[in-house]
């Protein structure tokens, strides 16, 4: 089940706000735990079993870390002296999580590259996949890491642990962020667990966000969507015709996840809770380095807080930090996916950023104007998403070819452009570039709903469910993830 679709629109999501708000203050986690283990096996139910076991075991290690009287005035850097046996859960929660999300996103990779390799160096490969293959449970790369953010950050005494299980499977488990983020931490929303309000404001600016990221992704994803999928499927493409693809990518990943991430801070507003912005117009940006302070921010905290400054950050010495910035940089190729494509994809953005870092503030570079800077940034992130998109190495370097022009031409490339050249795809191209560089953003926009604003919002919605009722294309790209 998805948001956009008439299923959870029409059906789910009106039932779910119907019983929330009957039900009296005291039940209401417990009916959105319900409510979110329907939703998330809808697909699979068996997934749930996975979900609830992870919780069971952050759950009682947050309880066990808690449990363990510490002396805070006595401290060791700042920080209080932690037992043998809070560090031992703190270690049973990472390495359970790391385990389940391993194990079930990378076995099947794991497996194919061997047998890749064994079979270059002409020995037989494992013919493992005549017994099983590994389903990858939706959402496991999202909610394992926010699962696991609640023991660290009990251990390190930023939150304190919870003693209702009802309520930490309500964290875990809720569904407007379950299955593809925002990554929202436990330290974050600790508060609000227990105590929110729900107010007429909070409820219609959370509607109007709804809407806005509902018309991002039918409206703008899809129709790119579309053209992307043309140009990235063909046997042969122009140079043209690649860079044309490779725009529509672009923009319908942009599109595709900050609108779902606009439909999952807006339905947590309708339920009382404010989650922390995971966009903040990334193809703005000027660097790769302000890039990921702008795109999917919840990891790229994640990452930086939970990662990047416990290996040492920028503490340890500049060759350490190069390190430290492409082993952060490769691991999060990897969380997106397991192949080669997502690891090269990590190289090219850890390799940016050290270069960057190399070059210092004070450089040449920086002193270019920033449209320019703008430009050149959103050229390496669009090249970067040709790893992201291809499904091998071999049909990456075969796009990136066609991008220079060194790819032949064939009779199919023509038909190809008689595609990509239509008016209304390449019109929809041209809606996503004003969106994406001179509209304002979502959070700001919604701030403030007045009445114009909400028509406005009432339109796009009913446009985008139109448009969902007479299309059959509606993929969401980090479903999978």
């Amino acid at each position: 089940m998805v948001f956009s679709s008439h299923l959870f629109v029409f059906y789910f999501l009106p039932l779910a706000l119907l019983l929330y708000y009957a039900a009296p203050v005291r039940t209401r986690h417990l009916l959105l735990t319900v409510l979110s283990y329907l939703f998330y096996g809808w697909a699979n139910p068996l997934f749930v079993v996975l979900m609830a076991f992870s919780t069971a075991v952050d759950y009682a290690c947050g309880r066990v870390i808690a449990a363990e009287p510490t002396d805070r005035a006595v401290e060791v850097d700042g920080k209080p002296p932690r037992s043998r046996r809070q560090r031992t859960a703190l270690a049973i929660s990472i390495v359970t999580n790391l385990s389940l999300l391993g194990f079930f996103k990378y076995f099947n990779f794991g497996v194919d590259s061997f047998n890749t390799l064994v079979t270059a160096l002409g020995a037989p490969g494992w013919q493992w996949d005549t017994f099983f293959r590994i389903t990858l449970p939706l959402g496991i790369s999202f909610y394992t890491f926010q699962s696991m953010s609640y023991t660290i950050d009990v251990y390190r005494g930023h939150a304190a642990a919870i003693g209702n299980p009802i309520d930490f499977a309500c964290y875990v488990s809720m569904f407007p962020q379950l299955v593809a983020g925002p990554i929202i931490r436990f330290h974050e929303v600790a508060r609000q667990l227990e105590q929110r309000t729900h107010t007429l404001e909070k409820f219609a600016r959370g509607t109007a966000l709804f809407s806005l990221g509902l018309a991002k992704k039918v409206l703008l994803a899809n129709s790119c969507g579309l053209l992307a999928d043309l140009v990235f499927n063909a046997g042969g493409r122009s140079c043209l015709d690649a860079w044309i693809g490779l725009l529509a990518y672009s923009f319908q990943i942009y599109f595709d996840f900050s609108g779902y991430s606009d439909m999952a801070i807006g339905l947590g507003l309708m339920l009382g809770f404010t989650f922390p912005k995971n966009f903040d117009s990334p193809y703005r940006s000027a660097s790769i380095t302000e890039f990921w302070h702008r795109w999917h921010l919840s990891l790229s905290n994640w990452l930086r807080d939970y990662l990047y400054i416990p290996l040492g950050g920028n503490r340890l010495g500049t060759s350490r930090t190069y390190i430290n910035l492409a082993m952060v940089m490769l691991l999060g190729g990897l969380w997106h996916g397991a192949a080669w494509t997502f690891v090269a994809w990590g190289a090219l953005h850890g390799g940016a950023l050290a270069f960057e870092r190399g070059l210092g503030k004070q450089s040449l570079y920086h002193r270019w104007p920033r449209p320019f800077r703008v430009a050149i940034t959103f050229v390496v992130v669009a090249i970067g998403w040709v790893f992201f998109r291809s499904d091998s190495i071999t049909a990456a370097g075969s796009f990136l070819a066609s991008l220079v022009g060194a790819t032949s031409t064939e009779p199919g490339d023509l038909l190809l452009s008689g595609m990509t050249h239509q008016p209304w795809l390449l019109g929809w191209l041209g809606v996503a570039a004003i969106v994406t560089w001179a509209a304002p953003q979502s959070w700001d926009w919604t701030s403030r709903i007045t009445a114009p604003r909400a028509v406005a919002m009432l339109g796009l919605f009913w446009a985008s469910l139109l448009l969902l009722t007479t299309q059959s294309f509606n993929p969401f790209i980090y479903f999978i993830f």
